[in-house]
């Protein structure tokens, strides 16, 4: 997605207001991970997961009509948002399953080594010049990673792997939404992975009726439920409207950093909803993973022609 900024450089205030707006983007976003965790323990993953693209399908609608986005869409580029969406809803109903074994802080911590896997990948596919130096924060920030995984894969086994899995799929669909972001609306294109990503969900949802999957098996919510669904979709729609317009007031260079934010806010919500609070081991992971982050955003600044973390995290997080 475009960042959406022009040219010019950003005033001193637009640059203030997009600090401002990520903040609460990375404040909300740990929200969104909250409700699906609630909801997860009644309802499967696939139909969170679709009820997500729901709400966000249709509170992208009335702007891309109003904005005129849709006199963009191309038929040539379906395949390619049909890609995207099925690589998010791969990532999503992956990240959501986790939730309901594992910590929404440690989950979130062990998810944040995608710009680490997008690193690499931009490396291979992009071509871009990654030097040594960030090859050896992208380890570090694997045994970060690990120092969290370890102890949680002998809890609760493979699942533990599944943030990074999720991880991987959206560095991958970072990547396919630079290459589009050049010609396409971001409106429009958060509104087709929402089309895009429901298809994809109804289909494993038809697959597992009746399997008693508790990923794929549909159910019907209680009251409790649909409110934990609607909650799902309209703080997902809140914090990617939020990263929207900060990436349009300020540079994504400035902005990346504080995606590590939300770290610190899901724990702070994690403890407070689940009285979740990771330990002395995985909080040395946690800093591990922020530090090998920031240090490539920062050689990313100062040396790349054009950043691997460019990609708004807002439309990006599972």
């Amino acid at each position: 997605m475009s960042n959406g900024i022009s040219s010019r450089s950003a005033s001193a205030s637009e640059v203030s207001t997009g600090i401002l707006l990520m903040f609460l983007s990375v404040l909300v976003s740990p929200i969104i991970d909250i409700f699906s965790k609630l909801a997860i323990a009644t309802i499967p993953a696939a139909e969170i997961t679709a009820a997500r693209f729901v709400v966000q399908a249709l509170c992208m609608l009335p702007i891309v009509v109003w904005r005129g986005s849709w006199k963009t869409f191309s038929w040539r580029a379906n395949i390619f948002h049909a890609i995207r969406g099925a690589i998010i809803t791969i990532s999503m109903v992956s990240f959501v399953t986790t939730l309901k074994f594992m910590p929404v802080a440690d989950a979130i911590a062990i998810f944040f080594v995608e710009p680490i896997i997008l690193t690499i990948l931009s490396s291979i596919f992009l071509k871009e010049t990654i030097g040594w130096r960030r090859y050896i924060a992208c380890g570090v920030g694997f045994f970060g990673a690990m120092l969290i995984i370890q102890p949680s894969f002998q809890e609760v086994g493979y699942v533990a792997l599944l943030p990074v899995v999720s991880a991987f799929c959206i560095a991958i669909f970072a990547l396919m939404t630079r290459v589009l972001s050049h010609r396409e609306d971001p409106w429009a294109m958060q509104l087709q992975m929402g089309i895009w990503g429901l298809l994809f969900c109804a289909i494993l949802l038809a697959f597992g009726s009746g399997t008693g999957s508790d990923i794929f098996d549909a159910v019907m919510p209680d009251g409790r439920g649909y409110f934990y669904l609607v909650g799902v979709g309209v703080t997902a729609a809140i914090a990617g409207i939020f990263g929207v317009y900060a990436y349009r007031a300020a540079p994504a260079s400035i902005l990346a950093p504080l995606q590590y934010f939300e770290i610190v806010s899901a724990t702070f919500f994690a403890w407070l909803v689940f009285d979740d609070f990771p330990d002395a081991l995985k909080w040395v992971g946690i800093l591990i993973i922020i530090a090998s982050g920031l240090y490539i955003i920062w050689r990313e600044r100062r040396f790349a022609s054009k950043p691997v973390s460019d990609t708004p995290q807002s439309a990006l997080a599972p």
